[in-house]
């Protein structure tokens, strides 16, 4: 017998007993009263217990399920069992939700969910983000009401999701979104979006960087296959010949310095090649670079070197020996014969070192300024092939600097020169005695500080 009805039997036994006993001692009519008003207070009880079930059943779902007896003992405690098993599963659910919502918050995506009818249900920070929109204003909204990148629409209504499309992000063009819709569940859908501004700079920066190597490569190797077949087809006689040689060395002299210079910068922008610190004294390098400077110019120029402060530094002695030469030979080539170059040293009142190259050139206009560093930029391709630079030397002074903890400062004004400054960290420089070793190059020139001519 199933324990509901065994709890229910005792109560409707009772009355029958009791209609039993009241009939044997006053009569069948005071049995029926007896029957009736048992009924009734069964009835009464049962329709009490319904009652509490219903308002317990319409209030709040995390009310308490009501106590009972009797029969509705064991049913209110069955519902009782149920309801603490559906508020478990609903606090695991949840917390599910939350970690997920806090998941999806936190991921550097943006994340929009969508309903069947792609209206925006939720989304996270970085999507409202990327994507300027507003959960209070546009929840429930088509989410083409919000983006309208003409990419974006074409891309909804193509249907196609398989892949993601690039677009220009709504709230900030001068950013790209990689932007990919995710079908889920059975018509809801996930958009996806990613901010790839770095990485399509990358890329665009590789697809430049092999044009321009391919472009600097292709006219020299064209010149050295044009002489070579007038050698092969033609009789030239001695001087001819040594001419075309002459010609094809100076090419193959300009491929091999774009070559070293390829090396030299992938060797500072490689994470296996450490900075090689060493302490070595200033003014012996700072002769050395104006020596060559000297050598590159032809006496063309008038080259000083203004020493204002002996110092030791810590660093890479060959590699700010390279950086400071290419801010040299840039002066060289830029600045007409008759010019003036100075190169200069001191120690500021912040206590960082500061090596000058000052000029008298041609100048640099403001517009090209922030990008000299990069990559084969040139303000003047022309000029600058023919003056035999190959486009790389301030892409290697930046980063020389970069592992030096240095920043390069660039004054110019286009006709009147320019003026070219490292300053190196504090930390990397102390006065010290101008003595050191003294290199071949420098013999003849003066250490003293003051303007050396």
């Amino acid at each position: 017998m199933k324990d509901a009805i065994r709890a229910g039997l005792p109560m409707p036994a009772a009355v029958a007993a009791a209609m039993l006993i009241v009939w044997a001692i006053a009569g069948s009519g005071w049995a029926l009263a007896v029957l009736a008003g048992g009924a009734l207070a069964i009835v009464a009880y049962h329709l009490v217990n319904i009652q509490r079930l219903t308002d317990w059943a319409r209030g709040p779902l995390d009310a308490d399920v009501p106590q009972g007896t009797g029969a509705w003992s064991d049913a209110f405690a069955a519902l009782h069992r149920r309801a603490r098993t559906r508020n478990a599963y609903q606090r695991d659910l949840r917390l599910v939700i939350e970690r997920f919502r806090g998941a999806a918050e936190a991921m550097p995506d943006g994340v929009v969910a969508l309903d069947d009818g792609n209206r925006i249900k939720w989304a996270n920070p970085r999507a409202v983000e990327q994507l300027g929109l507003d959960l209070a204003k546009d929840r429930n909204q088509p989410i083409v009401n919000m983006v309208r990148t003409p990419e974006f629409l074409a891309y909804m209504e193509s249907g196609r999701f398989g892949a993601s499309i690039l677009m220009r992000a709504p709230a900030n063009h001068d950013r790209i979104l990689s932007v990919q819709l995710v079908p889920f569940a059975v018509a809801e859908k996930l958009l996806l979006s990613r901010d790839v501004t770095e990485v399509e700079a990358v890329a665009t920066m590789r697809r430049d960087f092999i044009a321009n190597v391919s472009h600097e490569l292709k006219t020299p190797l064209t010149v050295i296959s044009g002489f070579v077949e007038t050698l092969q087809d033609l009789d030239l006689d001695a001087r001819q010949r040594d001419r075309f040689l002459q010609l094809m060395r100076e090419q193959a002299a300009s491929m091999q310095r774009l070559v070293q210079d390829l090396l030299t910068l992938s060797a500072l922008e490689s994470e296996h090649n450490p900075l090689a610190e060493e302490t070595f004294a200033i003014v012996p390098l700072l002769l050395q670079v104006s020596a060559d400077a000297k050598g590159l110019s032809h006496g063309a120029h008038a080259i000083e070197l203004d020493v204002r402060d002996a110092a030791i530094v810590t660093g890479g002695r060959d590699e700010l020996g390279s950086a400071f030469s290419n801010l040299v030979s840039n002066a060289v080539r830029y600045t007409p014969a008759g010019g003036r170059i100075t190169l200069g040293w001191r120690i500021g009142p912040d206590g960082r070192g500061i090596f000058s190259v000052t000029d008298t050139g041609i100048g640099i206009g403001p517009e090209h300024l922030p990008r000299l560093t990069e990559r084969f930029y040139r303000v003047d391709r022309s000029r600058s092939r023919a003056t035999g630079g190959t486009g790389l030397g301030l892409a290697i002074v930046k980063h020389v600097l970069l592992r030096h903890q240095a920043d390069l400062d660039i004054a110019s004004e286009p006709g009147k020169g320019s003026t070219f400054s490292v300053r190196l960290p504090a930390a990397r420089v102390r006065q010290g005695p101008d003595t050191g070793e003294i290199l071949p190059a420098a013999a003849g020139e003066s250490a003293a500080a003051g303007p050396v001519p």
